[in-house]
């Protein structure tokens, strides 16, 4: 903790609703951004204020954590004498405390490293159906206009040609010919033109930023080890589909900060992913989003990924676009997940994820969209 309120920061009242919060975060964002003239380390406050705040239980605890200003030159229980609680010292101690909560929140395990489990192959319907070294074929191509249709009609016309003529063509039928053959190669001049012209831009785009399969980094922070298992499952299942690129660390439009962890192109489809690490149980949720554990509602924790899934929809109107919850234990235990057909944005466990999100992915396995790889990318952070 850095000793600065984050009410203050944002600009809003302890009593503000987290749509203010929001709202108070995304105006800030643009000028404190280094890129805009802020530096690196009131850009990580401000976002950490509002991660805080915007965590119903994390600004629960950090509420609570204000009431130990209430012991500053307050008596040492027992001890008989006073001791005065500096700014330095207050701060250091809120900062373990809220330290030792955030650590044991939800009966999380400090000590428990979760690992990424192996999944048996053999029986992930698409993994066998698909070639990882298919030649990554681009869209959209580019448009040839009523070129086809001329050089069809000039072909036909030139095979009746020489019903056309006869034995001795009139000058009239010759100059006929003449002209539905300058049409032909016109035609055909036309469409080879076009096609070279899209051939040098398929290889262009993939030969740069397009023939990359993964975009974006992941955080390196402790408590972002979820992402970091994301993204090698991303890395080490979903690459062998060749069209497929993965994008790490996304923001929405307008945004300047991290929104969504993960996303997966393939084809015309997306996948957005968060990545959560939450206790040993069976998740599920209900048709309204609503998250559940062990058939209880769930209270440690939630995402507003289905805000994000319509955002996406919005930018990318030509894509279908899912969401999905990756769920990791954050102590030793399993974690299963419910039925997601009917979900929004479901939670689903790593096996699942490859299972159901890979097979959903590979209608064009070895497809790229360039607008939507080129729009994704501008929104990496």
């Amino acid at each position: 903790m850095h000793g600065v309120d984050y009410y203050e920061l944002l600009g809003v009242s302890p009593s503000a609703s987290p749509a203010e919060i929001k709202s108070a975060y995304r105006a800030l964002a643009r000028a404190m951004h280094p890129d805009t003239g802020g530096t690196a380390g009131t850009f990580r406050l401000l976002q950490e204020a509002y991660e805080t705040l915007n965590d119903p239980l994390r600004r629960a605890e950090y509420d609570r954590g204000d009431e130990l200003d209430a012991l500053e030159d307050e008596p040492a229980a027992g001890a008989g004498v006073t001791v005065t609680w500096n700014r330095a010292s207050r701060t250091a101690f809120r900062s373990y405390q809220r330290e030792r909560r955030r650590r044991w929140r939800f009966g999380e395990d400090p000590d428990f490293v979760p690992a990424l489990p192996a999944i048996d192959t053999s029986h992930v319907l698409w993994w066998h159906s698909v070639d990882p070294h298919d030649r990554v074929r681009c869209l959209p191509r580019a448009s040839l206009g009523h070129a086809p249709s001329l050089a069809v009609a000039g072909s036909f016309l030139l095979l009746l040609t020489p019903f056309l003529l006869g034995a001795d063509p009139s000058p009239a039928v010759l100059a006929l010919w003449l002209l539905m053959l300058a049409a032909a190669v016109f035609a055909a001049v036309h469409l080879l033109r076009n096609y070279l012209a899209d051939a040098r831009n398929d290889r262009a785009f993939l030969t740069g930023p397009g023939g990359e399969a993964v975009s974006g980094s992941t955080s390196a922070e402790p408590e972002d080890w979820g992402e970091r298992l994301t993204a090698e499952l991303l890395a080490r299942y979903l690459t062998r589909l060749p069209g497929a690129r993965i994008f790490h660390g996304l923001s929405l439009p307008g945004s300047v900060f991290v929104d969504v962890h993960h996303a997966v192109l393939c084809g015309n489809r997306l996948v957005l992913v968060d990545s959560k690490m939450w206790l040993p149980g069976h998740y599920s949720a209900d048709a309204d989003g609503e998250l559940w554990r062990d058939n209880h509602r769930f209270r440690g924790g939630g995402s507003d990924l289905a805000e994000y899934v319509d955002a996406y929809r919005d930018l990318l109107p030509g894509l279908e676009v899912r969401g999905v919850l990756l769920v990791y234990p954050s102590r030793a235990g399993t974690i299963t997940t419910g039925d997601v057909s009917a979900v929004e944005v479901p939670p689903m466990t790593p096996e699942d994820f490859v299972h159901d999100i890979g097979e959903w992915l590979a209608d064009q396995p070895a497809t790229v969209d360039r607008n939507a790889f080129t729009t994704l990318l501008d929104q990496v952070v």
